[in-house]
C-alpha cells in the first residue's frame, strides 16, 4: 500500500490546490477571459460575461502532478512530454478564450493538426504499437505508418468532440470523469493498468471534481477551450497509454453522439459547401437539442446525458467482464 501514498498524496495536493485556484482565480487579468456567448447555443446568454478559460488553471495543475509524482512512482519520459502537449493544447485554448474575437476553426484546426501530430509521434516511439481489445482481451500490433494516422485521428476527433460537449455546465468535466473510471476499469479487466496509470487517472479526476464544485449548474466559472482541449488531448492518449485505443468508440461514445455529431455536421456542410447537411432535422450539439426543441432545464439535460453515460460504461464493463471468465 506504501508504494501508492505517492499518487494518493499527489491526487489530494492536486484537488486542493485546484480548489484554491478556482476559488480566488489568481492572475486572471492574465490568463482568463470572459465568456462571449456561443452562437446558436440554447440558453448561453447567460454565461455572458462569467470568468472563461480557468481550464489554464487545472491543466496545469494536473500535468504538474503527474510530471512530479511520475518521478516516485514509476519514470517514464513519453509521460512527461505528453503532459507537454497537454499544456500545449491548453495554451491554444488560452489564446482563444483571451482574443477579442473568437478564433476561426481553420486556426484551431492547424494547431490541433500539429499538437496531434507530436502526440502520434510520442505514442508510437514511446509507448510501442501494441494494443488490446477490451472485450475480448485479444492483442495485436498495429503497423507503425497506420497506427501514426489512426493515432492522429483519435486525438483530433477527441479534441474536437470534447470541446463541442463543453455547452452545459458541469457536462464534459463529468463525462470526462466517467470516461476515465471507465477506461481504468476496462484497462484493469484486461491488466494493462499500471501506477502511471492510476496516477493519471486520479489526478485528472481530482482536479475535474475540484473544478466542478465552481462549475455545477449555476456555474460560477467555465472551463473554455483552455479546459476542453487540454481534456480532448489527454483522452485520446489516456486510452491508448492503457492500449484500449478502440475503446473509445464505447467509453466516450456520449461524447461522439453529443458533440462528436456536431462537429461531423459542420466539416461535412463546410467541405460540400453546404450540399450535403447532415442530421437536418436536429440541433447539434444534443444537449442545444434538449434545450431547445424539448425545453429541458440545464439540470435535466445533465442529468439525461450522464445517466446515459453511466449505463453506456456499465453495459460496456459488464461485457468485458463475462468475455473474460
Amino acid at each position: 500500500m506504501s508504494e501508492y501514498l505517492p499518487i494518493l498524496a499527489g491526487c489530494a495536493t492536486a484537488f486542493i490546490v485546484t480548489l484554491l485556484l478556482m476559488k480566488f482565480l489568481p492572475l486572471s487579468g492574465f490568463f482568463i477571459g470572459h465568456d462571449r456567448g456561443r452562437l446558436y447555443a440554447e440558453g448561453s446568454s447567460v454565461n455572458i460575461g462569467k470568468p472563461t478559460g480557468v481550464g489554464f488553471y487545472f491543466s496545469v495543475v494536473f500535468a504538474l502532478t503527474v510530471i512530479i509524482v511520475n518521478i516516485f512512482v514509476s519514470f517514464r519520459v513519453g509521460i512527461i512530454y505528453s503532459m507537454i502537449l497537454v499544456v500545449a493544447a491548453m495554451v491554444t485554448g488560452v489564446l482563444d478564450d483571451r482574443s477579442k474575437e473568437a478564433w476561426n476553426e481553420y486556426i484551431k484546426g492547424a494547431m490541433d493538426a500539429v499538437i496531434s501530430l507530436f502526440g502520434s509521434f510520442i505514442i508510437v516511439y514511446f509507448f510501442g504499437r501494441d494494443f488490446v481489445i477490451g472485450i475480448t482481451g485479444a492483442r495485436y500490433e498495429f503497423n507503425v505508418i497506420l497506427y501514426l494516422v489512426l493515432a492522429f485521428i483519435l486525438y483530433i476527433v477527441s479534441i474536437n468532440a470534447i470541446n463541442a460537449t463543453d455547452g452545459i455546465d458541469g457536462l464534459s468535466s463529468s463525462l470526462t470523469i466517467l470516461t476515465v473510471i471507465a477506461a481504468a476499469v476496462v484497462a484493469g479487466i484486461n491488466e494493462t493498468l499500471d501506477k502511471n496509470g492510476i496516477l493519471m487517472g486520479g489526478a485528472i479526476i481530482a482536479v475535474l471534481a475540484a473544478y466542478l464544485i465552481f462549475n455545477f449548474n449555476p456555474s460560477k466559472v467555465l472551463m473554455g477551450d483552455a479546459g476542453s482541449r487540454a481534456i480532448g488531448f489527454f483522452v485520446a492518449f489516456y486510452l491508448m497509454y492503457l492500449k484500449i485505443p478502440f475503446a473509445f468508440l464505447a467509453i466516450c461514445l456520449p461524447f461522439l453522439l453529443d458533440g462528436g455529431i456536431s462537429v461531423l455536421k459542420i466539416t461535412v456542410g463546410r467541405l460540400t459547401k453546404r450540399k450535403i447537411i447532415l442530421f437536418k432535422s436536429i440541433i447539434t450539439p444534443i444537449h442545444d437539442e434538449l434545450r431547445k426543441k424539448h425545453h429541458y432545464s440545464v439540470k435535466k439535460t445533465w442529468t439525461v446525458l450522464v445517466a446515459s453515460a453511466v449505463i453506456i460504461d456499465i453495459i460496456y464493463i459488464l461485457i468485458c467482464v463475462i468475455a473474460h471468465r
